[in-house]
């Protein structure tokens, strides 16, 4: 009986630390989330673009693409699985153009863009519309 009550015991404890190390990951996550969020509000914004449209999920994806000096197409590339990573490459490195940075710059925007977004929307990189 004592060994039963161990055991119950032994699965509460188990429970809570996993109830706590999921906690722990989705607070992580949504940081990661507000980090690019606040970064793409602040590159829109610098593009003179509205800065609520990085909270919109396809609508901002529209932005970017418009931001970057693509045409259309490409914003509908997005949409095809497989094609969508290089169309998404692809835009991101027009968009590191528009600021005055390299294609390592834009491809890093595209894969880590929890890390490149609030790096160029809180940088002093101005945005110059007619390159890219």
């Amino acid at each position: 009986m004592e060994s039963l009550r161990l055991l119950a015991q032994d699965d509460a404890a188990g429970g809570f630390a996993a109830l706590f190390v999921m906690c722990c990951f989705g607070l992580f996550y949504l940081l990661i989330i507000v980090l690019v969020i606040a970064g793409m509000w602040k590159v829109f914004v610098k593009a003179g673009k509205p800065g609520w449209a990085a909270i919109v999920p396809i609508y901002n994806m529209y932005v970017l693409t418009e931001i970057s000096g693509k045409e259309i197409l490409w914003f509908i590339l997005t949409f095809i699985p497989c094609v969508n990573l290089v169309a998404l490459v692809m835009i991101c490195i027009s968009l590191a153009e528009r600021f005055g940075k390299g294609a390592g710059y834009g491809i890093g925007l595209a894969l880590l863009s929890p890390i490149f977004f609030p790096m160029l929307g809180f940088s002093d990189a101005r945005y110059t519309p007619g390159k890219g």
